[in-house]
């Protein structure tokens, strides 16, 4: 499974705003991993932040 669809799995399982860290730990993934999807993701509008430093799919 490609890191990118790992993080919108957690992400869409999760049922809530997420944190870098958060993703990290429940997806098994290397921190610089999550960021960088994290970095794609807010770019191509696939993520919004309703709260400061909480992601989630639009």
């Amino acid at each position: 499974m490609e890191a990118r669809d790992k993080v919108l799995e957690v992400m869409g399982s999760a049922g809530r705003p997420v944190s870098a860290g958060e993703v990290e730990k429940m997806s098994g993934l290397e921190r610089k991993e999550v960021d960088k999807v994290f970095k794609a993701l807010k770019k191509e509008e696939v993520i919004i932040s309703p709260v400061r430093c909480k992601w989630e799919i639009k």
